[in-house]
């Protein structure tokens, strides 16, 4: 299997400098690239660039240009033109099935942060001084990179990334290792319903409140982004000190948020894998669900619109983006392989309007947010546990359907 690690770096000044300018670099070659593509398509002859056409180019490009291209790795530089190749396969995918996809877009440098070499030792070493005990990184056209490493790293290494958040920079290796021995069985089997009330409800009856993160750093954020609201929109390179130190804040407000987001879906996901042997979940579309609301137009005066309800949907859709369901998800998906448990997504069509007692399904069952009456049978309960119980139910089916 494979398990990606992430550590903070610590760069010098010299060693941050020359890491802005292979992003930068990488920048201008995903850049170059896009839009040599864009002019072929353009051209009469309607040619379609390739990736192995582009990367032929790379030992020209080096030579013509040795101060920039040529001290970066060539790996590395074939792996953000594969970048450019994926984001392209994905725009034509989506074309192909219906959807209306938008077409790969030029990157700015602040918005180009990784940079990712295919294999270790090929342009970058993990671990580059084992004689010191301090871990070092080294890249190419860099140096010996100081890396805090909190964890030992299990298996070998394949792949190492540059990121930059914010100020800080991190590297993330990814590694291959053995499949780990299994947790011991518990027996236990559990549904869970997701929520903004709360953020789950599982089927034994208990909740997890919902933290939301976003919300209580709201104000704060606000603040901030007034602040850098200010400034007048300019190139990164012509802004002032204040401008720098405005963009940084908001940058780490919105860092903090994102963490403080994953450390508690990685605490729910563990507490969850550790208790359970079978955990089923409702098979959620988030992308459809965070959609603006559609405007309606007034058929009795042409050009004005009715009521859609548009700012009580972009509450909800904010609340379901702070809860971060799809991180969460991906999260346990993860931790069950590695733990050996399994975890099945069910439909969640009517499980809450579903009773659980006569099986009786409407939407009259559902009086309120959190309250479940049965219109047949007269079963009360919260509705988020009647939703987690039913899930766990039609996950069981599907289990047993499809035994492994």
């Amino acid at each position: 299997m494979i398990r990606a690690y992430k550590f903070l770096m610590r760069p010098t000044v010299g060693q941050a400098q020359a890491l802005s300018e292979m992003l930068r670099d990488h920048c201008s070659l995903y850049n170059g690239a896009l839009q040599e593509r864009r002019d072929a398509y353009r051209h009469v002859s309607r040619t379609s660039i390739k990736y192995g056409m582009q990367s032929a180019q790379l030992k020209e490009i080096r030579a013509f240009d040795p101060e920039r291209q040529g001290r970066w790795s060539f790996s590395s530089q074939q792996a953000t033109l594969r970048r450019l190749d994926k984001a392209f396969a994905a725009f034509f995918r989506r074309v192909k099935s219906g959807e209306t996809p938008g077409y790969p877009r030029f990157r700015g440098v602040n918005w180009f942060d990784t940079v990712e070499f295919p294999k270790d030792g090929d342009g970058c070493r993990w671990d580059s001084t084992p004689h010191d005990p301090v871990t070092r990184v080294r890249f190419q056209g860099v140096g010996h990179v100081k890396v805090h490493r909190h964890r030992a790293v299990v298996g070998k290494v394949r792949t190492v990334s540059v990121k930059r958040e914010g100020r800080q920079w991190f590297v993330v290796l990814t590694a291959e290792q053995e499949q780990p021995e299994p947790l011991p069985a518990t027996g236990s089997v559990v549904g869970i319903d997701l929520g903004t009330a709360n953020f789950l409800a599982d089927s034994n009856g208990g909740f997890v409140p919902n933290p939301r993160h976003g919300r209580s750093n709201a104000d704060r954020l606000e603040a901030a982004q007034q602040a850098l609201a200010k400034f007048p929109r300019v190139r990164c390179d012509q802004r002032t000190a204040n401008h720098r130190r405005a963009v940084a804040k908001v940058a780490k407000l919105h860092g903090r948020v994102r963490r403080q987001r994953l450390d508690h879906a990685h605490k729910t996901a563990l507490a969850l894998v550790r208790e359970h042997d079978f955990i089923a979940h409702e098979n959620l579309t988030i992308r459809n669900m965070v959609r603006t609301a559609r405007p309606r137009p007034d058929p009795d005066e042409p050009g004005a619109f009715l009521p859609n309800g548009a700012a009580a949907k972009t509450g909800l859709n904010r609340s379901i983006s702070d809860a971060g369901w799809g991180v969460f998800l991906t999260i346990l998906h993860a931790k069950a392989e590695s733990a050996g448990r399994v975890v099945i997504a069910v439909d969640p069509r009517n499980t809450s309007r579903r009773c659980p007692q006569c099986g009786h399904t409407s939407a009259d069952n559902r009086t309120t947010q959190a309250k479940f009456h049965c219109v047949a049978c007269g079963h009360t309960a919260h509705a988020d546990t009647v939703g987690a119980t039913n899930v766990l139910r039609a996950g069981l089916v599907r289990r047993d359907a499809n035994p492994a």
